[in-house]
């Protein structure tokens, strides 16, 4: 098998399909953390109505298929508001609910995790609700949930690959381009499957660490 059909533009395409995957996985992470801590926030406070719509929403997303509810955005959304979507913005708000719903679940079992005799102590001693969220509930959440969060990571990571179908030119999509120019299926799907194994390594990597420096920082601390 020669490999005189690759370029070394081939490499730049290759590198710039890495950064799109890297960045919308970034991004959508960092929303949806922040989405999905919320709701769980709004179940933890018992909120009216915003804390069963929170659920809802969360069991939907979680129990659809992501290439539904990508095809619903970038399709469907901008009929119904009457407004445009570039590939790239849908497959940013598709992600971020959907990561945002498995870190409602998450965060949502991290919390009852906790003993509910560490939350009356703390009633005892005259904490307020935020302030026995802040010191005891949130360490111990935090130092519980994130296995979890792992494994949900590396999923998601895989998920950001079906956001080649609308067009997207992310690293998967990158491969079919390379795939379709050199008729070399076996060495480019080779490399894009090693670009995102060395990916979920390095996340469950780095997740590991924190987790394990959060538990010995959560006994020390004595929670």
């Amino acid at each position: 098998m020669r490999y005189t059909d690759f370029t070394p533009h081939d490499l730049l395409l290759l590198l710039q399909g890495l950064g799109v995957s890297v960045a919308l996985f970034a991004a959508t992470t960092a929303i949806g953390l922040l989405i999905g801590l919320a709701w769980a926030l709004l179940r933890y406070y018992r909120t009216p109505l915003l804390a069963p719509l929170a659920a809802a929403l969360a069991e939907l997303l979680k129990n659809s298929p992501v290439l539904v509810q990508l095809f619903l955005v970038f399709f469907g959304l901008p009929v119904l508001l009457e407004t445009d979507l570039t590939p790239v913005q849908a497959a940013l708000i598709t992600l971020s609910g959907n990561t945002a719903a498995f870190i409602y679940v998450i965060a949502v079992s991290a919390i009852e995790s906790v003993g509910r005799d560490q939350l009356e102590t703390a009633r005892v001693f005259g904490l307020s609700r935020w302030q026995t969220l802040r010191r005891i509930v949130a360490p111990q959440a935090a130092a519980f949930g994130l296995g979890p969060l792992a494994g949900l990571l590396v999923n998601q990571l895989q998920v950001t690959s079906l956001i080649s179908v609308i067009g997207v030119v992310d690293l998967t999509k990158v491969g079919a381009i390379l795939n379709l120019r050199t008729l070399k299926p076996f060495i480019v799907w080779t490399v894009i499957g090693v670009l995102y194994y060395l990916m979920a390594r390095l996340i469950a990597r780095v997740c590991a660490r924190a987790e394990t420096r959060l538990r010995a920082h959560s006994q020390w601390k004595g929670l």
